[in-house]
């Protein structure tokens, strides 16, 4: 639904994503341009006679929240054939309504990390299709057998879009692969310095992309203007190449130790955990060696990201989805807790700490005027029980840039004429 009037939500907690105390007697209005106009406490509303009103009382209102760290364009239950199977037709649909389904748990901006071409960011923001705002590495930069490299033992077959890969092993050929991603659309670019779970050909602990090599795909994106890079890095050796090279963020960082958060700290960088998967272990589904990676390393990586979050370090939320369920992104939120970090401290990951890695965070992240209206409205009290907005059916509304996308609600009965 567009909005054709100003509209105020009235009545309504407003936790604003900033890590300030809740509003508890809350108003926010939202023009009819998608902009937040006012966002506070209804005592210092300004008389907006203009708007519908609309009564959110024991609601609790919030930024909408960002993944860092999806991969839309695949599932792990549909097995690496699944792409090659079936018709194109089928595998992008499918996509989309992944990508929906994403929107509707609450995420309206997310940055998919491989797999996903940058016709669906396109046909989102032409409105033909609904979903969060994206970003997007387009396909990872990887070595000959390394994380990145989906290929059959002893085959020349890749298991995805062929496309979709970036394979090169010599500091000439990262330069190449920087250039050919760029052409592809990507607006950052992610790469593989460690070996990883889901690969069969290298484990976390196996080193990827060498410093040298990393330092070269940083300079090539500052001749192109600069842009983010993110490293998979799982295992200590490769997260600090990746921290020393210049890296972004550092996605899933498993065995990130002090020396390693040092280095985050003082290159001013994110670590995105990615709990989601640790925690998602299912034999069923799994390959063998996928799920006995993933269980050697839980445990250490439940231990070294709760020294993180303990140090404070500058997390964002990332779920890793695609390797973990779609549509149940704010799961993370809880991992988090799990491990230490205050409900708060979790809300401000998954919203303002993620634009700022985002780089869109004067934009979006928290309820502040002038900010873009992306918002999600939830009965549940974020505060308390943290865990139950892991469930979509929780998340009630949600808005993207002043368009309600969901509404579980009785919009037309609820909302009144000021």
């Amino acid at each position: 639904m567009t909005l054709h009037r100003n509209l105020r939500l009235s009545n309504v907690r407003i936790i604003d994503g900033t890590g300030a105390p809740p509003v508890e007697d809350g108003v926010l209005d939202v023009t009819t341009d998608g902009v937040i106009a006012f966002a506070g406490p209804s005592a210092e509303a300004p008389d907006r006679r203009d708007a519908d009103v609309r009564d959110l009382r024991g609601k609790t209102l919030l930024p909408g929240f960002i993944d860092c760290h999806v991969h839309l364009g695949f599932t792990l239950r549909n097995g690496p054939f699944h792409a090659l199977r079936n018709d194109p037709a089928l595998i992008v649909l499918e996509s989309a309504a992944r990508i929906r389904a994403t929107l509707e748990a609450g995420v309206t901006s997310a940055r998919d990390l491989g797999g996903l071409s940058q016709g669906f960011r396109e046909a989102i923001d032409r409105g033909l299709m609904p979903g969060p705002r994206l970003r997007l590495a387009v396909s990872p930069i990887s070595h000959t057998a390394g994380h990145g490299d989906m290929h059959l033992h002893g085959g020349r077959v890749a298991l995805t879009v062929p496309e979709l890969i970036e394979i090169a092993d010599t500091v000439d050929e990262v330069r190449k692969a920087t250039r050919l991603v760029l052409r592809e659309g990507a607006d950052l670019v992610k790469i593989c310095t460690t070996g990883g779970m889901g690969s069969r050909h290298d484990h976390p602990d196996d080193e990827g992309l060498r410093l040298e090599e990393v330092r070269a795909i940083v300079d090539e994106l500052d001749r192109h203007g600069g842009k983010p890079v993110a490293a998979h890095a799982q295992g200590r050796k490769g997260i600090l190449t990746a921290l020393r090279g210049g890296v972004t963020s550092v996605e899933h960082g498993y065995g990130i130790d002090d020396e390693g958060l040092d280095l985050l700290e003082e290159r001013g960088a994110f670590l995105v955990p990615t709990l989601s998967t640790v925690f998602a272990i299912d034999k069923e589904i799994m390959e063998p060696y996928h799920y006995e990676k993933k269980v050697r390393w839980s445990e250490i990586t439940k231990t070294n990201i709760g020294h993180a979050i303990e140090r404070g370090a500058k997390i964002a939320l990332g779920t890793d989805a695609g390797v973990c369920p779609h549509g149940q992104n704010l799961r993370e939120l809880g991992h988090l807790v799990e491990l230490g970090m205050s409900p708060m401290n979790a809300v401000v990951a998954g919203t303002r700490t993620a634009s700022e890695l985002l780089g869109i965070s004067d934009q979006v992240g928290t309820l502040e005027a002038g900010k873009i209206a992306d918002l999600v409205v939830t009965g549940v009290d974020p505060l308390s029980e943290i865990r139950a907005l892991a469930d979509p059916s929780r998340i009630e509304i949600v808005m993207k840039a002043g368009v309600v996308m969901k509404d579980l609600g009785k919009t037309a009965a609820e909302t009144t004429p000021a």
